[in-house]
């Protein structure tokens, strides 16, 4: 029996990996934009990765230490389903995800940053509809 969502995001399907490669080398200008204030550690020496297969999905951006995803959308992604069961799968896989719309990246990147500092750092820990940031279930909270 073929499974369509792993319980282990750790476990990819067949074929992400190739995906996910694929993608690193066609990235929008957005992700190319903030993965140059990203990469290396350059945000306050947090690591982040890009384009990362879990489970049945491809994250844009993950920082595996503070199990946070961030998410780049362009306007193919207003009001998609979809995203919503992605975003709810990863949350109970102990991801928060942190959503910015493309042009958010390209015209306002210093709030974009500031935003995910404040996620890394615990500033904003509940979920928050304004900027799209949906926390990790935890049955300790």
């Amino acid at each position: 029996m073929a499974m369509t969502h792993p319980q282990d995001p750790t476990k990819r399907l067949p074929g992400k990996t190739h995906q996910a490669r694929s993608l690193r080398t066609n990235d929008t200008e957005a992700e190319y934009r903030l993965w140059g204030d990203m990469r290396n550690r350059q945000l306050n020496g947090y690591k982040f990765s890009r384009q990362i297969p879990l489970g049945p999905y491809i994250v844009d951006f993950v920082c595996r230490e503070q199990r946070l995803i961030v998410e780049l959308d362009g306007s193919q992604h207003a009001e998609n389903t979809h995203d919503e069961r992605r975003t709810e799968w990863l949350n109970q896989q102990g991801y928060s995800v942190l959503r910015f719309w493309n042009a958010e990246v390209l015209q306002e990147r210093s709030a974009v940053l500031d935003t995910i500092l404040a996620v890394l750092q615990g500033q904003i820990v509940e979920r928050c509809d304004a900027i799209r940031f949906s926390p990790a279930s935890r049955e300790d909270r």
